[in-house]
């Protein structure tokens, strides 16, 4: 059990059975009535945001959660086999759980995985992974110095946007939050 006061980015409560993430959070003392903090939470499974305000120093529950990096191993259906690094221990996460991550997946990539009691809660990727382009239609002559973009598809499946003068087999950034093309990458 921890008080409001111990709230911080990145702290998960157990509310109602629920986890959320505390994402953002403040301690307002008003001129009149008692002090109350003011948080901003994302819940662990749906995603889905809420604001919500605590008295100060009440109680909350606590969720203990354990990240750590794991490989990427390969897909065996719907599910993705992770390996724990340190324990060589194999976990399936059902694709659900793994949610638009599986789009910048490679095998023997690392990711985060965040699991409580066992049970994985959602994988986070890099910020940025450097995929290649499994195939792009050809830029147009004299498309090269506008600003325009195609769909390309990269070697995961996935489908991005990228600029008219990338070709098929170049290797590119891809931010793995929002899938935009980050650049080039040369060598």
């Amino acid at each position: 059990m921890a008080t409001t006061n111990d709230l911080k980015n990145g702290l998960v409560l157990n509310l109602d059975g629920q986890l959320w993430s505390v994402q953002a959070f403040q301690h307002v003392k008003p001129g009149k009535g008692g002090a109350f903090v003011r948080t901003t939470l994302k819940n662990v499974l749906t995603g889905k945001v809420v604001d919500k305000t605590f008295n100060a120093g009440t109680k909350v529950d606590t969720a203990t959660v354990d990240r750590r990096d794991m490989t990427y191993l390969y897909r065996d259906g719907a599910d993705f086999v992770f390996m724990d690094g340190d324990t060589f221990d194999q976990i399936s996460i059902p694709e659900s759980t793994v949610g638009s991550a599986a789009n910048y997946m490679l095998e023997n990539q690392t990711a985060m995985v965040a699991l409580h009691d066992g049970v994985p809660l959602y994988i986070e990727l890099p910020t940025s992974v450097e995929l290649v382009v499994q195939h792009t239609d050809p830029g147009l002559q004299g498309d090269r110095s506008t600003g325009g973009t195609k769909p390309a598809t990269l070697e995961t499946g996935a489908e991005i946007q990228v600029p008219l003068f990338l070709t098929t087999g170049e290797k590119v950034k891809v931010d793995t939050r929002d899938g935009r093309y980050l650049g080039r990458v040369s060598g």
